[in-house]
This record gives C-alpha cells, structure tokens and sequence, in this order.
C-alpha cells in the first residue's frame, strides 16, 4: 500500500504510521521559512508521505518561546480533531533524521486552488466558516489563503499553524468575510463540547497541557468562552489583521 491509498486508512492507523515508521527524506519544500521536509514513512505494509519539520530547523521569532512551533502544530491538530471539524491533516511528534519535530500526513492537492479559489468557486461556505471559527480560537497569526489545500478529492484542509496559540491577540487572516454574522449551529455546538472537555481535564487537557505554556492554555480557554458567549464571528483586534503575503 502506498500514499496514493491513504484516504482508505483510518485516522488511527495514519497516525500510528507516521508515529512508528520508517523515515526518508525525499525533498526540501520550497517558499518555506522554517525547514519543511517531504518525507516517505513506511510502516508495515503502509507508505504515506508525510511533512517533517524538525526543532531544530525552526527559524526563531521574537515573540514566541523558541523550540516550540512544531508543538503548536500538534496543538492545533487536536483541537481540530477534538472539535470534530476535522480540517488539520493528522500531525504527530516525533524524533526524525534531524532530531524531535513534527511529522504531517502529507495533502496532495490542487496546487493552483487555494482559499480565494474556493471561496470563488462556492461549495465550501460550510467549512469555511468552521476554520474561521477555529483560527479564532487557536489565535492563527498566519492564516493566508495558500495554508488552505484542496485534497484531490476536493476536501479543504488546513495547514501551517507553528504560530498559533499565543497568548496575546495575533489573529492575522484574510478570513474576515463572516465579522458580525452568528456562528453556525455546528459549530456553537462543537465549542460548547470542546469546553466540556477541557473543564472535564480529561486527555485533550493533559495532551495540551504538555504543549502549550499555562499563560498560553488560559488565553485559550478565554478566547473559547468569549465565542460561547457572544455567537458570532468577532471583528479585528489589534492590528496588523492580514498576514503578508495574503497567499
């Protein structure tokens, strides 16, 4: 089995591959600012391709804690996951050829589609809306319209989240279509069970805890409430709100 048929794996399984596999690097990616490996992981009788992005490779910002971006991935795939939304390819950590990082199921996509497009196009309102609500509560000081892929199969996904979960207000996005209108139902109803689980402390809380700063874990936590509470998309916070380049 090779990457080609890993939309007929189960989440669990890709995660255990890309966890316990075998890996090579296979190219550098380009127009990235931090080391981004494509890499072959084989596992058993599975080959996916995943994107490695060691620690070590990571460029150093002044205004989040270095080392820590490749956690911040992992954190934005559970709370994706934990939501239901299901919008980050599966991210695990792990040690690679160029020591601990993070590896993600790699998307082949449309690489001429991105958010612009798809807005454009119509059919992914739905989803749209549940990743502006999610970059809302993950804080995603870099959203641009090219961290948006369009599987093959059509599916959106979101990608490159290493500068999120900052525990002042960055949010810097060309996602500002929906300020003001209710959130969808859906997605009040994912919110309000993620709180359940994070007041609950069971393993999100713990797995988070373990990646996020405690200030950072609050921050979050507010920002989960305030959405609650108003229902519905906020306007711009302190600027600067759109990220350069905006694709």
């Amino acid at each position: 089995m090779d990457e080609q048929q890993h939309r007929q794996i189960d989440s669990a399984r890709v995660l255990e591959v890309l966890a316990r596999g075998d890996m090579s690097i296979e190219a550098s990616m380009p127009y990235s600012s931090n080391y981004t490996l494509l890499s072959s992981v084989v596992y058993e009788d599975v080959r996916l391709l995943g994107i490695y992005k060691p620690r070590r490779g990571e460029r150093p910002l002044w205004d989040f804690p270095r080392g820590t971006l490749y956690q911040r991935e992992v954190a934005a795939y559970l709370i994706s996951e934990a939501l239901g939304f299901g919008l980050v390819p599966p991210t695990v950590i792990r040690d690679g050829p160029y020591g601990v990082g993070m590896l993600q199921l790699f998307i082949e996509n449309d690489e001429e589609s991105h958010l612009f497009t798809m807005l454009k196009d119509g059919g992914y309102d739905d989803v749209i809306r549940r990743l502006c609500a999610f970059d809302v509560l993950v804080n995603n000081a870099d959203r641009k319209g090219g961290h948006a892929l369009k599987a093959l199969d059509g599916r959106l996904w979101a990608i490159d989240h290493g500068i999120c979960f900052h525990f002042e207000p960055k949010l810097r996005t060309v996602l500002w279509d929906f300020v003001g209108e209710p959130l969808p139902a859906d997605v009040q109803r994912a919110l309000c069970g993620l709180r359940e689980r994070l007041d609950a402390n069971d393993s999100l809380a713990e797995r988070l805890s373990g990646l996020l700063e405690k200030a950072e874990l609050r921050a979050l936590r507010r920002r989960l409430n305030s959405l609650i509470s108003d229902g519905c998309y906020p306007p711009p916070g302190p600027g600067p709100n759109v990220p350069w380049p905006p694709v």
